[in-house]
């Protein structure tokens, strides 16, 4: 197990993570030094614990907000997917009326010229 040095509100804490995990670690402390700064900006000096506990609501308010969207976009992404395949059903049953429509034009087509050619025959003239 890792374990690396960060520092949160100009304190050192060391932390264990999972071997390869140190940048990611490091990178999520650095985020929450951040909204540390953040805060002491906006509210002054009010305390460690009090701003620690602020910080935490502050980035669990950031994360809720982020899965709200998330859920709304997957929700999206279903619906338009749900969309294609039904433009897709529709799609395809047009493309069978217009398969089966042409099938039939062309069999009245062959019939007439059928038609055409038994009279042509009967009356003696040939195609060529």
């Amino acid at each position: 197990m890792a374990q690396v040095n960060l520092t949160v509100n100009g304190r050192v804490y060391r932390m264990a993570c999972e071997d390869g995990e140190e940048d990611h670690v490091i990178q999520l402390g650095a985020r929450f030094d951040e909204a540390i700064d953040e805060l002491r900006g906006a509210l002054g000096e009010i305390g460690d614990q009090r701003l620690m506990v602020m910080a935490g609501i502050l980035m669990t308010d950031r994360l809720d907000d982020a899965e709200r969207r998330l859920a709304r976009f997957e929700h999206d992404l279903r619906d338009q997917r749900s969309k294609g395949l039904d433009s897709m059903a529709r799609f395809e049953s047009v493309e069978e009326n217009f398969v089966a429509h042409l099938e039939a034009a062309a069999e009245r087509i062959e019939r007439i010229a059928s038609r055409l050619q038994s009279t042509a025959d009967l009356r003696g003239e040939s195609g060529a």
